[in-house]
């Protein structure tokens, strides 16, 4: 079996093995109270989830796909060493760019973090804009999809040997739902989604659509952050200049150097991409910083458009802190 695949099955034994203790651990039945703190990029979840942890003796899990990666601070926005101090974060600097790491990944090991704050009389507080990851933290995301590795090794083979982009257009014709939700560059979803498609007939869309979302773990409360969109605009572009002052080129230079390859997923991500660009010289950094500030507006629209499907959410202003504050006391007295 080659390195990759093996790595992958390992990842997989670990992850049924959490499955079995979390079982375990929350045998009593009863269910923890968790705040939840969502919204898009750039609103500032991070500075209310440490006011409100610091009100209710809280503990904050970041919800954040990026922030999981080590060595990606800038880009990435993670706590500040300050921010740090004043209050516990979980679910930050856990995995190396180069490793394999989803939803149902964080499901597992964040469900383990709140059984162990509850437990301890600590409010989890759940802050971050990944709302698949908060969906599959609230409800569950265990059991995964079919897989076979010696369709698995196939396919590796042939993209070692033809690159990503001959099995992205196979994945195009086979289920186009998919390929437009993977970036052409991201070998390891390409993989996975014709993996399945040829192990079991059905795509990994029709997978996805029929995914197991079990009754909620917890009682919850959602507060989701929204403010008039030309101000999170305006917030969104000084952001990216902060970025880029604070030294989010030499964060990604730096990454090269390690030797973490462009065409990691993490790396593929919204301003690293953008930043490898720059980089190897593709494209000017005048033009760059105008692209990633667009993608990132464009990001945090798609974030609202997926919160604002979500009927349980309390809409609130990140300003209203005090207000907040009180809500979540109401809540865990109940």
């Amino acid at each position: 079996m080659c390195f990759w695949c093996l790595c992958v099955e390992k990842r997989q034994a670990k992850f049924f093995d959490r499955k079995r203790k979390y079982k375990k651990m929350n045998s009593t039945g009863r269910k923890p109270k968790v705040i939840i703190i969502c919204g898009p990029t750039g609103i500032g979840k991070t500075s209310v989830a440490i006011e409100i942890a610091g009100a209710v003796n809280g503990e904050i899990i970041s919800a954040d796909s990026m922030q999981i990666y080590k060595h990606m601070d800038i880009g990435t926005a993670k706590p500040s060493p300050t921010e740090l101090t004043r209050v516990r974060h979980h679910m930050i600097d856990i995995v190396n760019p180069d490793e394999h790491f989803d939803a149902a990944l964080f499901s597992g090991i964040a469900h383990n973090k709140v059984l162990k704050l509850d437990k301890r009389r600590i409010v989890p507080i759940v802050a971050g804009g990944t709302g698949l990851y908060i969906k599959a933290l609230i409800h569950g995301l265990f059991g995964a999809d079919p897989t076979d590795p010696n369709i698995r090794m196939k396919l590796k083979e042939e993209a070692d040997t033809h690159g990503a982009a001959f099995l992205y257009k196979r994945l195009a014709k086979s289920d186009p739902v998919a390929a437009g939700r993977i970036h052409p560059n991201d070998i390891y979803r390409i993989i996975r989604a014709l993996e399945l498609v040829e192990a079991t007939g059905k795509t990994i869309s029709k997978h996805h659509g029929g995914h197991r979302f079990a009754d909620k773990r917890y009682k919850v409360l959602k507060i989701g952050l929204q403010m008039e969109r030309k101000a999170l605009y305006d917030r969104i572009n000084q952001r990216v200049d902060v970025m880029i002052e604070k030294g989010f080129v030499d964060e990604v230079r730096n990454l090269l150097e390690r030797g973490y390859s462009e065409n990691l997923k993490s790396m593929q991500s919204i301003g690293y991409r953008h930043m490898v660009d720059f980089i190897k010289e593709r494209v000017l950094l005048d033009e760059t910083i105008r692209c990633l500030k667009r993608d990132t507006r464009r990001y945090a629209k798609r974030q609202l458009t997926w919160f604002n499907a979500d009927p349980e959410i309390v809409w609130t202003k990140p300003d209203h802190a005090e207000d907040i504050i009180l809500r979540v006391k109401d809540f865990l007295q109940l």
